[in-house]
């Protein structure tokens, strides 16, 4: 093994590593929204059961509201292993591009294979999350403030 070849094995490993942060980043930030879908339903659960709801309309209400966030949930579980699917490829290509020049091994096919199937994953990771911010969007009902009478 020469020196130089590990070297440049290193520099070329070093840019999908980005990516992993990237990856991480978001993989985060939808760990949070999915606590916060999780203890919104909760909540919502906690009123119906405990009888706090005087009104039908209400109750429907709810029942609207938690099949929407169990929707929500669902998309964020699938944009969670999309971006675990495209870290897996992207740690692939890492370990590809590094056997390929320590070794006499021709990886050119399945290094691009593993970075285009990690960078597809990330692109409808983001795409399921763009869906479940506008899921959260749609389901504020904004209220109409009642009009006062006007002397």
């Amino acid at each position: 093994m020469v020196i130089d070849g590990v070297s440049n094995a290193i520099q070329l490993a070093v840019a999908p590593v980005f990516m992993l942060t990237a990856i991480g980043g978001l993989i985060g930030a939808l760990a949070t929204r999915l606590g916060r879908i999780i203890d919104r339903a909760r909540d919502l659960e906690e009123r119906i059961h405990e009888g706090r709801l005087v009104d039908q309309p209400a109750v429907e209400a709810i029942y609207w509201e938690l099949g929407r966030l169990k929707l929500r949930g669902r998309v964020v579980n699938a944009s969670v292993g999309l971006l675990t699917l495209s870290a897996m490829m992207i740690g692939a290509t890492v370990l590809s591009l590094f056997l390929g020049e320590t070794t006499a091994s021709k990886v050119s096919p399945l290094v691009a294979i593993c970075f285009l199937s990690g960078v597809v994953c990330f692109v409808l990771a983001l795409v399921c999350f763009l869906w479940e911010t506008l899921l959260a969007g749609y389901t504020l009902r904004f209220r109409e403030r009642p009009e006062t009478p006007r002397d």
